[in-house]
């Protein structure tokens, strides 16, 4: 049986991000990806010096093209560009009751470019958060969503539990922001909270891996498993992305991981 899953997001032109690395992500876990591109972007792996976002209509013809035609199991939403977009998107997601939705309201470059406007973050957290099956920001967009200061390693779990609050069914902040021996992501869901630990991998080239991950989520959740199962999954892939990243050498700043490692290694 084929699995679609269908990305809702930004290109990134580098191929390590966005629609691209979403694309990467649900093939090398077994399911078939689709894309409606959300926003067009200028960025390599040094950094974003442009944004072109995609009109919200062209975002609904793009969706309903897809949703009239493939049995989409699952949607992961990435970058969108702004708040009229976000509204074509959750009227999609409510029209055609999709099953399982994967927000990832990416707001910052992994350069630390700021990619959307205060209003879209607003609209993500009003008007799309109610409807996700899991949202996954990382500390800084945890800290954006609710309004604080920061939220750090310490206050992650109070963040999670803050951001079910919002209307999600679970959130997952992720600890690749933080520092120490171990990457920590934490899950808030309706049985309570669980951690995924990981060692912490040190490398540079961490380009695209909340892409990654929520992809990840999405791909296993559209072949049937628990989201605390999907979760684990996609930590696992994640980090084994990451001890692989170095081998690709793309790009001279903040290169991709390896969505591929289990498949082929690179060359000399």
């Amino acid at each position: 049986m084929t699995f679609t899953v269908l990305s809702v997001a930004g290109s990134d032109p580098s191929g390590g991000a966005g629609i691209q690395a979403d694309l990467k992500t649900f093939s090398a876990l077994g399911a078939y990806g689709a894309a409606a591109i959300t926003a067009l972007t200028a960025q390599n792996t040094r950094g974003v010096t442009g944004v072109f976002p995609v009109p919200a209509k062209f975002v609904t013809d793009q969706l309903e093209a897809l949703f009239t035609d493939l049995d989409v199991r699952a949607v992961k939403t990435g970058m969108l560009g702004d708040p009229d977009v976000v509204d074509a998107v959750a009227a999609a997601i409510k029209r055609y009751r999709v099953p399982n939705l994967v927000v990832d309201p990416v707001m910052v470059a992994t350069s630390g470019d700021r990619l959307v406007s205060d209003d879209t973050v607003a609209a993500i957290r009003d008007r799309l958060v109610p409807l996700a099956t899991v949202i996954t920001p990382n500390l800084p967009e945890a800290a954006a969503l609710l309004g604080w200061d920061a939220v750090t390693p310490d206050t992650a779990t109070k963040a999670a539990e803050e951001l079910r609050s919002l209307g999600a069914n679970a959130a997952l902040v992720k600890g690749g922001h933080g520092q120490g021996d171990e990457a920590v992501d934490v899950l808030a869901d309706p049985d309570g909270t669980h951690d995924y630990r990981a060692p912490r991998v040190r490398t540079r080239n961490t380009h695209g891996t909340g892409c990654t991950l929520s992809s990840a989520i999405a791909a296993r959740l559209a072949q049937g498993a628990s989201l605390r199962e999907a979760v684990g999954v996609a930590k696992r892939y994640v980090t084994g992305a990451l001890r692989a990243a170095d081998s690709l050498r793309v790009g001279h700043g903040a290169g991709p991981v390896h969505h591929f490692y289990s498949w082929w290694e690179p060359g000399p």
